[in-house]
């Protein structure tokens, strides 16, 4: 292999290393061992031991991430580059640098005028008079905003969903008992990609300055690795993500509960976990609501209406969750169920919030209100309910 050209394009990332005009490194045209793996990205991140290289391996299905010295991250890309990638893309505020690796030990190094002319902002979210700041590095790391902070076009619906989720999570905070804490423990269950999960973090540690600890809790193997990687990163010591169903996750001491858009009667576990758990604020936006429409019976009057899909789904999404409303309420919540974020960002937008309570409503009259609905419509099973009899049931049998 040509040795010049490689040696000239890892001496020039060096150099901009050194001299502080890196914006950030692209390898590609993988031919490595890994068949799944695609490229690599570099970008710097702002840590507590300093200025880091980040590492994003980016795959097919996944993505994984890595912090590493400038040394070692030099070190690393000397031993990728030619070996398992065979192009790679530097830019500097002072060039752009295009490597390509051929056939026959042969390699093209090509110098063109800089892309960027200024470094992108290297610090966290740390600005105390916005509750999501576009530069935090979470952020880019997940894909939600460019180096320079800026949102992507396809990300726009994500960051008002982003937004309006910290909104909303800051004033129920605001208006319940946890008001006045200085720690707190929250649980989300079903974090995904984790959007909500790092702003959420981020909002409580770095702008209210509280002593918070979140878990994100996933199926997928995948993201929690993803997740982790980047929470490390980030340097969010207090924010980890753990592989698992939300049904067989025990809860214990924790504040806030989060389960958003859990599939079906996920939400429903995720509801009796927090109620179980005694959470003061059990915070849920409902999704793929399949459990009870499949047993409604129309009554006569509606025997018309009903007989239209769209209606009969429309209906039994309503009737879910106001059951789930009516059913915290009997545990001693006080409820709001809302439009979470406008219907042309995502069409799953209703979410419930379960404020807890000092003292029950009259929780006999609730039960008779939940027993007329489900008879109304000839509903058996409403998963929530069946949870909660069942640990009354295992209470009682104890006592």
């Amino acid at each position: 292999m040509s040795i010049e050209n490689v040696e000239k394009f890892i001496s020039e990332f060096a150099r901009s290393l050194h001299e502080e005009t890196f914006v950030k490194m692209t390898l590609g045209n993988y031919k490595g061992a890994d068949t799944h793996l695609q490229k690599l990205l570099l970008r710097l991140v702002e840590t507590k031991k300093g200025t880091r290289l980040f590492f994003l391996y980016r795959y097919d299905m996944r993505d994984t991430a890595k912090n590493h010295d400038f040394t070692e991250g030099t070190k690393i890309i000397r031993e990728l580059l030619g070996k398992d990638f065979f192009s790679g893309h530097l830019f500097t505020t002072e060039n752009d640098f295009q490597l390509d690796i051929g056939k026959k030990d042969k390699s093209r190094l090509n110098v063109a005028k800089p892309t960027f002319k200024t470094k992108p902002t290297l610090e966290h979210n740390r600005e105390k008079q916005v509750q999501v700041n576009p530069n935090a590095f979470y952020l880019k790391a997940l894909g939600i905003t460019t180096d320079r902070g800026e949102i992507r076009d396809k990300q726009q619906d994500k960051w008002r969903q982003i937004n309006k989720f910290v909104e909303t999570l800051s004033s129920l905070f605001d208006k319940s008992n946890l008001k006045d804490k200085k720690s707190l423990n929250i649980v989300d269950m079903g974090s995904g990609k984790g959007y909500l999960t790092f702003a959420a973090y981020d909002f409580f540690k770095n702008i209210r300055g509280l002593d918070v600890k979140i878990t994100g809790i996933d199926t997928k193997q995948e993201l929690v690795g993803l997740c982790n990687d980047i929470a490390k990163a980030s340097e969010f010591e207090d924010l980890k993500f753990v592989n698992g169903w939300i049904g067989d996750y025990e809860l214990q001491d924790v504040d806030i509960l989060i389960a958003l858009h859990a599939c079906n009667t996920a939400t429903d576990d995720a509801i009796f976990k927090g109620i179980k758990a005694e959470a003061d604020l059990i915070v849920v936006a409902p999704c793929c609501h399949q459990e009870i429409r499949p047993q409604i019976k129309p009554p006569e009057m509606f025997r018309n209406v009903f007989k239209h899909g769209i209606m009969l789904e429309r209906e039994a999404e309503s009737i879910t969750d106001g059951l789930r409303a009516l059913l915290l309420e009997k545990s001693g919540y006080s409820t709001k169920l809302f439009e979470f974020i406008s219907t042309e960002h995502t069409p799953k937008n209703n979410m419930i919030v379960g404020t807890k309570q000092a003292k029950k409503d009259d929780t006999e009259k609730i039960a008779e209100q939940i027993n007329s609905i489900k008879d109304f419509y000839g509903i058996k099973e409403q998963r929530l309910e069946s949870l909660l009899d069942g640990d009354q049931l295992i209470k009682k049998s104890v006592l």
